[in-house]
This record gives C-alpha cells, structure tokens and sequence, in this order.
C-alpha cells in the first residue's frame, strides 16, 4: 500500500547487577541540553532504569552518547551525505491562521533517516495570512516562510520519500493530518502510541520531550522547537527500542493489516479523544 493523500481537506538506585553497568555508563547519563545548563529534575532511579532498559536492549552498535549526539546533529552522519534508507521520522510545525490565529496551518515538515541525517526540510507557503506564528513553540518566523514551497509540492515530494518506508515519528496521526497524507498502519512507528503500549510509561499521551527526557536523559524544546531536532529525538528513541518493539509488533501486524484492508481511512478533523482511540484499536 503506498502514501497517498486523503481527499478530505480538513523521561539513585543501585543496579543489582555492577557488572552490567559499568562506571563509564553511569557517569555518561548526565543531561544534555540544547545550549542549556544540564537539568536535574530527572531522578538517579530513572536514569539508572533507562540505562538498564537500553543495556537489555541496544543492537548495531549504538550506545546512549551516539544517540544523544544524534538529537543534535553531531554524530558522525550528521554532515555526511547518506540514502534515506528503510527508516525515517518525520515531524511537522504549525502556525495560526483564521480568528485569532486559532487555526493551525502546516508550515515546516522535517524528515531525517537511521543516522538523523537530514532528507527534507521544508518551509509551506501560507494561503491565507498567519495571525500567530507561534514562535515559541514552532521556531518559524516570518521570513523562514518567504521562500517557502506550495503545500502540493511539498506534500508529493513528502509521499515519493515515504513510499515503501518504515515511518517513525511522535503522534505520527497529527503529522499525517496535517500533510493530508496516508501511510499503511504496519509501516508506522509511533514512539508516543509504542511507549505506552510496551510500558515503557505510564501514560498513553507521553509528550516527546518527556519521554526523551525519561528515556535519553536529555532536554529538548526548552525554547522554540525545531522539527528536525524532534524527528531525530523521535528516531533516537526508536533505535533505543527497536528490538523489543518490533519483537512484540510481530504478532501484531496480520491483525494490522487485516483491519487496513477492511478500513478506508479518513481525517475529518472531528474529536481528538474518538482519533486517538481509533488510532489505539489498531494494536488492540
């Protein structure tokens, strides 16, 4: 099944184990931030959980300081040009339009590989006149938007990259709403929907910054956001989970897609509760 668009408009306990654990580990989790002072708010027994979580479960050499570097572009692929790959997440900025700027418009969508390598990062014209850019949340401003693509243009070029892809992301409904875009349900990868269903939190509605805060020990959008940084910091925590979350999405994905075959999907922008129940009856 291929993308396509939809036509409706619309986060200190010893570990038992000190083998497994070694000094360098634990003296490694320290907060990193971006251009901030390290935080403190996260617990000796959540780092030391997340760490042993992550012991238990990395794979193809990855470690808690690569993926930390990843976030913000400082590994060793971040200036390296590399192929898109089977992986990518993606992630979207909106700003205000209509009354008071209450209505949100898709104005950025960043996609980035494995390795946090940038593949996409566009600015989206503006059809009607932006009331409130929301800069604090979106980190866009008014002259990021003036060489900005047409939104079909953008949304193809953002299908073509994603067909056949595993697609990784945080929330990943809102993201796909907001380019009118469909992707099949056994290729998505929703960190937000993956976490509470594996236990990895207690809510089912974890913000990404927490839950990469929880899992990472790193601090992101403690000022204005950037897609990019959060697409990656929804692909670091994927990689931090692959194997157990693939493991268990195994048994999963007949069911998946049976129910793809039998279900049209549909963005009416009704209630956010019945879509993001919908959305969960999928890994029921």
């Amino acid at each position: 099944m291929l993308t396509c668009p939809i036509h409706n408009v619309p986060q200190s306990k010893q570990v038992p184990n000190s083998k497994a654990v070694p000094r360098k580990r634990q003296k490694s989790s320290n907060t990193l931030t971006s251009g901030t002072e390290a935080s403190t708010s996260t617990t000796g027994q959540e780092i030391s959980a997340s760490v042993s979580r992550y012991n238990s479960n990395a794979d193809g050499g990855d470690s808690l300081s690569a993926l930390r570097k990843m976030i913000f572009g400082k590994s060793q692929y971040a200036l390296e040009p590399d192929q898109p790959g089977k992986y990518l997440a993606i992630d979207c900025e909106m700003v205000g339009i209509g009354i008071d700027g209450l209505e949100s418009s898709l104005a950025r969508v960043s996609i980035v590989n494995y390795h946090g390598v940038v593949q996409l990062d566009e600015f989206v014209q503006q059809r009607e006149k932006v009331v409130d850019y929301r800069t604090q949340y979106s980190g866009i401003r008014a002259h990021d938007l003036h060489k900005a693509r047409p939104f079909e243009k953008v949304q193809k070029k953002v299908a073509e990259l994603l067909k056949d892809k595993i697609l990784i992301g945080h929330a990943l409904h809102n993201d796909l709403k907001a380019l009118l875009l469909s992707h099949p349900r056994s290729q998505l990868r929703d960190t937000q929907v993956l976490a509470g269903k594996f236990k990895v939190v207690r809510s089912r509605y974890i913000a990404l910054r927490n839950l990469v805060k929880q899992e990472l020990n790193v601090t992101i959008q403690s000022g204005e956001h950037s897609s990019v940084i959060d697409s990656r910091a929804a692909m670091a925590i994927y990689r931090l989970h692959r194997k157990e979350w693939e493991k268990g999405l195994l048994r999963l994905t007949p069911k998946i897609k049976e129910k793809e075959k039998k279900k049209t999907r549909q963005s009416d922008g009704g209630d956010k509760v019945a879509e993001r129940r919908e959305w969960w009856k999928e890994f029921a």
